[in-house]
């Protein structure tokens, strides 16, 4: 297949959802290119967890992902979810056992660094802010039958890029999802701070089993989460919120200056355990609001030749874990499909990518749209049940243990092969 012929991909956003999607197209010798707004590779947050799926999609993006994940995951404690009653004791509520070594937490940026390893120089471009997507310039020639002109990418610095497909990668203030015409994300009312706090001094907080393995924390209107990153050196916190303000400060971005007082004043009641936690954090630090799109979901994920996926496309909470991962199986169904274009032009000797691309694309939608809106609902209801909207559900360990287990397993059971043969089927039937 010559140069001309073989199918370019333009990648918008660096991120987790980026990277691998980059790497399972360049498994595939599919040709790529990153735009990135930001001057380097970066991940905002501190500590991830990846979840058994995502795990999956990593394999079969390319062994590669997921020893590179395996790599700068930091061992579990214990192989268990462990939620605590939070506000008026500190017993055990329910664990939910994740699997050998599932679940394993590392820091974003470093797991971000480790992917970006295996991606070209070349192929990437950082400090391009995407302004506009254009169709082909004489897509409305009556003489190109064919469609096989590229789209024409404008950035915000005058530059111009052509691919043939475009896909927005580019969170949960996605502008390709703005020039799609899809709604923004919401505030949902709920904010966070994230810290990373010394092991010795989380150990002397805590004690060593504590701050050794995965705790969670729930009560009325707030949780947290602890667990071990970076070799067991520092312990990630998560502290979660219901924002008594009930709407965010800034339009324009997802965080506002904030204080350690302030989830101190949320957690005031709370046992001495969780207040211990909140002493952990600086005394001034950055919160960050809780965006999805939950309440006014995109109605499908594709126009044409251009794509959103991960937050650009489903932006949810982190409650169960598995925005990340939803992101991992986006780049999964997408790089597959791609390379069955890509094979489909080499068996034709070129032509029509135009219409390929928008029924692999269709097919990604088709296959993605459902699974993701699912989570997105789901992870709302995971949060109203650790916040407590229904003290009756959620201080009961059966009830509780009950709820929690059947939206991690719907999430964790699933099976992504059989997904990416339906993507396959689908585009076959579309394009014979």
């Amino acid at each position: 297949m010559s140069h001309n012929d073989s199918l370019h991909v333009a990648i918008i956003g660096a991120g987790i959802t980026g990277v691998n999607l980059a790497l399972g197209l360049q498994a595939r010798n599919i040709r790529f290119t990153i735009y990135e707004r930001a001057p380097g590779f970066r991940e905002i947050g501190a500590g991830i967890g990846f979840s058994p799926n995502a795990e999956v999609a990593m394999s079969l993006l390319d062994p590669s992902v997921l020893a590179a994940y395996k790599r700068v995951a930091n061992p579990n404690g214990e192989d268990y979810f462990q939620w605590m009653h939070g506000f008026a004791s500190d017993e055990l509520l329910f664990k939910l056992h994740v699997g050998k070594d599932g679940f394993q937490g590392c820091r974003r940026q470093d797991i971000l660094e480790e992917w970006a390893k295996g991606i070209p120089v070349s192929a990437v471009h950082f400090n391009k802010a995407i302004d506009t997507i254009s169709p082909p310039p004489n897509s409305n020639n009556s003489n190109n039958s064919n469609n096989t002109d590229q789209l024409v990418l404008r950035f915000k610095d005058g530059t111009t890029a052509l691919a043939d497909a475009v896909i927005g990668a580019d969170g949960i203030r996605s502008r390709v999802r703005q020039l799609l015409g899809l709604p923004p994300a919401a505030y949902t009312r709920k904010f966070c701070f994230r810290a990373l706090a010394p092991m010795a001094a989380a150990v002397a907080a805590l004690g060593a089993r504590k701050a050794s393995t995965r705790f969670m924390y729930v009560g009325p209107g707030a949780h947290a989460i602890t667990y071990p990153i970076g070799g067991n050196a520092v312990l990630n916190i998560l502290v979660v919120v219901s924002d008594p303000a009930g709407a965010w400060p800034d339009g324009k971005r997802h965080t506002a200056p904030g204080s350690r007082a302030e989830a101190e004043a949320a957690f005031g009641e709370w046992q001495d355990t969780v207040r211990r936690i909140v002493g952990l954090l600086p005394g001034e630090m950055d919160k960050w609001a809780v965006f999805d799109m939950a309440a006014e979901p995109a109605g499908g994920y594709v126009c044409g030749r251009v794509a959103v996926a991960g937050d650009a496309a489903h932006a949810m909470g982190p409650h169960l874990g598995a925005g990340a991962g939803m992101g991992i199986e986006d780049a999964l169904v997408l790089a597959e499909v791609m390379g069955a274009v890509q094979k489909k032009l080499g068996e034709s000797g070129g032509g029509a990518k135009g219409p390929l691309v928008e029924a692999a694309l269709a097919a990604y939608n088709e296959l993605r749209y459902g699974r993701t809106q699912d989570v997105v609902q789901s992870t709302r209801g995971a949060c109203d049940l650790f916040h407590w909207v229904d003290p009756e559900l959620s201080g009961n360990s059966e009830s509780f243990g009950r709820d929690i287990t059947a939206r991690f397993n719907k999430i964790w059971e699933y099976d992504l092969e059989g997904v990416v043969k339906a993507a396959l089927a689908q585009l076959d039937a579309a394009t014979a």
